[in-house]
C-alpha cells in the first residue's frame, strides 16, 4: 500500500480471525501506518499494512517491547493497538516501554483477571454481584450458600462468556463445575492463583455492553449492546443490537457507573467493552474488558452511528483527539447461526444470497467444509457456522430482516 509519512505510525499486535476483524484494519489503515506484530507471515492483512515483524510469540510482553524499541529507533511509533483478549496485557509492555498511552500491565490485567477486577470494585463501592473465587466443588457449594441460588459459575479470566452457567441449586453446582473448571480459550493463559473459578450472585434483568472510550480519565460510552443470549442455563451470545439513539447512552445512572468503574479500575487511556445487567436497583457490573468489543459489535455501531470505533480506538492510543461525530441513528443488528447435533461434519454453509431483504447488511459464512462442529454446550463461539448483519430504522425491521436470512441458509452436512 502507498505510505504518507504525515500519518500516525501505529503498532497493533495481532489481528485475530479475518471474519470478525478485517474491518478494523481496513479502516485504521486509512488514517495511520500500520506496522504489525504477528507469529506468521501476513496474508490478508498485506493489503492494510505498511510492514510487519514476526516474532516467535505475541503473547510475550517483554519480548515483544525490545522488538517495537528497535522499530522504534528506526522510525518513531506513535501508538500501540491490541484487541485480542489474550494479547492485550502483553501489549501493555511496549505501550510501557515505548512511554505510551495504556502502558500499565498492572492496570490489564486487574481486568485480564476478573478476581481481581471484582476485588478492586468492591472496594471503591460499585454495585456488582457479590462473587466469591473458589478452587474445589466443595468451595463453591459453600460460597453459594453465601450467595444464594441460583448462583453463577464463572471462569475467572476467560471472555464472551465462555464457561459460564447458572446453577438452580446444590446438585446443579456439582454438576456444572467441571464444566466452568475446565472451560479454555484458544490459547491457554496462566493465571497466580489457585481459585479458577468465580462463584457469583445471580442478577435479574437486561444484560447489556457498553463500548467505551477513555481519554485522560474521560470515560465517554458510545455503542450499547443489547445482547440476545441463548441455549439456557449456558450464556451463549447468539446475537447482538445496537440502537444509535439509545436511552441509556444519555442514562445518568449508567455514565455514573461506568465512571466509577474505569476510575476504581485505573483504567484512564483506550477503549474498553463493558458489560452491565440492567437490575431493578440499577446497573450492577458484570464485567470489564480493556480492548474493543467483539461479535462485531463495533461494525454494529459503526452501521448504527457512523462512529469508527477502530479508528478512534487508535487515535486514543496515538494521543490523538478521536472523531465521534454521528452521522445517523439507526439500528444494527447480529444474528450467529449453528448446527443441531454434536460433531456435525460440515460439507457447506450457503445462503441464498438473491433474496435476502434490503435491510440484510452482509451475510457470512464461518465454517469450511471439513469442519467438525457442535451447538453450545460444547461447540460454544466455536460452534457458529455463519452470521448475518442488518441494519434498519428499529430492531423489529432488523430482527425480520435477520428471520429471513435464517431462512435461506441452507446447511448441507457430510454424512458417513
Amino acid at each position: 500500500m502507498t505510505t504518507h509519512s504525515n500519518r500516525p505510525k501505529l503498532l497493533v499486535v495481532s489481528t485475530g480471525w479475518r471474519p470478525f476483524r478485517e474491518y478494523l484494519l481496513r479502516s485504521i489503515s486509512t488514517r495511520f501506518r500500520v506496522h504489525l506484530l504477528h507469529v506468521a507471515e501476513p496474508d490478508w492483512e498485506r493489503e492494510y499494512i505498511e510492514d510487519w515483524t514476526v516474532l516467535p510469540s505475541t503473547t510475550d510482553g517483554p519480548a515483544m517491547a525490545a522488538a517495537a524499541l528497535e522499530l522504534h529507533a528506526r522510525d518513531p511509533i506513535a501508538g500501540v493497538l491490541c484487541w485480542d483478549e489474550v494479547r492485550i496485557h502483553p501489549a501493555a509492555f511496549i505501550a510501557g516501554a515505548l512511554g505510551l498511552r495504556n502502558g500499565e500491565p498492572s492496570v490489564i490485567w486487574r481486568l485480564r483477571d476478573k478476581g481481581k477486577t471484582r476485588a478492586s470494585l468492591a472496594a471503591a463501592g460499585v454495585p456488582q454481584p457479590h462473587s466469591i473465587p473458589v478452587k474445589t466443588v466443595q468451595e463453591a457449594l459453600a460460597a453459594a450458600t453465601e450467595v444464594g441460588y441460583p448462583a453463577i459459575l464463572k471462569p475467572r479470566g476467560l471472555a464472551a462468556s465462555l464457561g459460564v452457567i447458572k446453577v438452580e441449586d446444590a446438585d446443579q453446582l456439582r454438576a456444572g463445575f467441571a464444566f466452568t473448571e475446565s472451560a479454555h480459550g484458544p490459547e491457554p493463559i496462566a493465571y497466580d492463583t489457585d481459585q479458577p473459578v468465580l462463584v457469583e450472585e445471580f442478577v435479574a434483568g437486561e444484560e447489556i455492553s457498553v463500548d467505551s472510550l477513555i481519554q485522560d480519565g474521560k470515560v465517554t460510552p458510545l455503542f450499547i449492546g443489547r445482547k440476545v443470549v441463548g441455549y439456557h442455563p449456558y450464556a451463549e451470545e447468539v446475537g447482538h443490537f445496537v440502537d444509535g439513539a439509545d436511552p441509556l447512552l444519555t442514562d445518568p445512572a449508567l455514565l455514573d457507573i461506568l465512571q466509577e468503574t474505569h476510575e476504581a479500575l485505573g483504567f484512564t487511556d483506550g477503549v474498553t467493552h463493558s458489560e452491565f445487567m440492567l437490575t431493578p436497583q440499577g446497573p450492577k457490573v458484570i464485567e470489564v474488558n480493556g480492548r474493543l468489543g467483539g461479535d462485531m459489535i463495533p461494525y454494529l455501531g459503526l452501521l448504527a452511528t457512523g462512529i469508527d470505533l477502530g479508528v478512534a480506538a487508535a487515535s486514543v492510543a496515538c494521543g490523538l483527539t478521536p472523531d465521534l461525530t454521528r452521522t445517523h441513528d439507526r439500528v444494527a443488528g447480529i444474528r450467529f447461526f449453528y448446527v443441531e447435533d454434536d460433531d456435525t461434519v460440515i460439507d457447506s454453509v450457503v445462503f441464498d444470497e438473491t433474496k435476502l431483504p434490503d435491510a440484510i447488511d452482509q451475510v457470512v459464512a464461518i465454517a469450511q467444509p471439513g469442519a467438525v462442529v457442535s451447538p453450545p454446550p460444547k461447540g460454544t463461539v466455536w460452534g457458529r457456522v455463519a452470521f448475518a448483519t442488518a441494519a434498519g430504522e428499529s430492531r423489529l425491521a432488523c430482527e425480520k430482516a435477520l428471520d429471513a436470512a435464517q431462512s435461506l441458509l441452507e446447511i448441507k452436512m457430510t454424512l458417513d
